[in-house]
């Protein structure tokens, strides 16, 4: 079938196109797109900062409406409301450990451009399309995604409302609920109040964590960092920051969040723990190599996360149960935008006016 597509033809920039969408195999799902969020890493793939087969067609915060299910497929049917996540294979051993966003086929069903075979599953003017993007490539009218990532939700929220559950709210929000777990009013830092800085400060309130401390550059981005639950907001440029950190916290804060992917800040990071204090990196930098202080002598801890290890099946309807009892107001974060600004909603997704972009499609405006 012929779909509209948001494509990168060259770096920077979508084109909206019509590509042709293979019929699903035994094994997937058409699901028509009603939204769909943009994330750092479908910018990080457009300006060529990730490698990627081009023409490429990005997205993987797609929320929809399930068109049809393969004969392998017996718990979703045709009109059932999904939100896309990320897949897994299922039966490595991670997957059967539990710990799925660390499937050992994490890269052949994410980050292939492929059906897991190697075969593609849409072509543009006859040449296929580096697709498949975290088995979605949502930025299209429809997608053939799979049965691991797709998540069944009831219609008590509006559907396009959840599309950003996919990756970077449950990212931020797992980071501190299943990684950190901290015990109630412990101290908690959080830094880059993007989507999943914000979650995680969300997550902290409903974890009971005082202090909150939210850091950032943006004034408008504290405030709403305030609104959500920091107890205390600081600007990413003042001066003696590790120091004012450890003054609020008692001599250092029992946890810390870094959502920049800045190497600087992820360095001071560790300034501002306490001993035994720990540390979960979210944001992802461009240098391939990063340096911290030396806390050989304070007992701190590293954690590095995927997808705030969620299981998608499970964390979604978790945050859409927290969100109905008020407790994770994450729509104030989201804006959005028409399919065809798609290149607008980037350009202020990029100068900050814009947390988290949403795309809705025509039947949805």
């Amino acid at each position: 079938m012929k779909i509209q597509a948001a494509v990168v033809r060259n770096p920077g920039r979508f084109d909206i196109a019509h590509v042709d969408l293979d019929a699903p195999r035994a094994d997937e799902i058409l699901v028509r797109v009603v939204a769909a969020g943009i994330c750092h890493t479908d910018i990080s793939v457009l300006n060529g900062d990730i490698p990627w087969p081009r023409p490429a067609l990005l997205g993987h915060e797609g929320a929809g409406i399930v068109m049809s299910a393969g004969a392998s497929i017996t718990d979703l049917a045709p009109g059932d409301q999904v939100v896309m996540s990320f897949a897994s294979c299922g039966t490595c051993g991670r997957c059967t450990d539990g710990a799925i966003a660390y499937c050992e086929n994490f890269a052949t069903y994410n980050f292939s451009g492929r059906r897991p075979d190697g075969s593609p599953n849409c072509h543009l003017d006859g040449e296929p399309v580096g697709a498949s993007f975290f088995s979605q490539s949502s930025f299209a009218a429809y997608v053939i995604a799979r049965r691991s990532n797709v998540v069944k939700v009831s219609s008590v929220l509006p559907l396009p409302m959840l599309a950003p559950l996919g990756c970077g709210i449950q990212t931020g929000a797992g980071a501190v609920l299943n990684r950190l777990k901290p015990e109630r009013g412990s101290s908690i830092a959080i830094f880059g109040m993007g989507a999943v800085g914000l979650s995680a400060v969300l997550a902290a309130r409903i974890s009971g964590c005082d202090p909150i401390i939210a850091v950032d550059l943006h004034e408008e981005r504290l405030a709403l960092a305030r609104e959500m639950g920091a107890t205390h907001i600081l600007r990413g440029d003042s001066a003696d920051l590790a120091a004012t950190l450890r003054n609020l916290s008692d001599g250092g804060v029992a946890y810390a969040v870094e959502a920049t992917g800045v190497p600087a800040v992820m360095a001071t990071v560790t300034g501002c723990l306490r001993k035994t204090g720990e540390v979960v990196l979210l944001g992802v930098p461009a240098a391939r190599e990063i340096s911290f202080p030396s806390g050989i002598m304070r007992g701190i801890t590293i954690h590095t996360c995927v997808e705030g290890d969620s299981d998608p099946q499970e964390m979604i309807p978790r945050l859409i149960e927290l969100h109905k009892t008020g407790d994770f107001p994450f729509e104030k974060m989201i804006r959005f935008f028409p399919f065809a600004d798609i290149n607008e909603a980037v350009g202020e997704m990029k100068n900050g006016n814009a947390v988290k972009p949403v795309l809705l499609f025509e039947k949805e405006m």
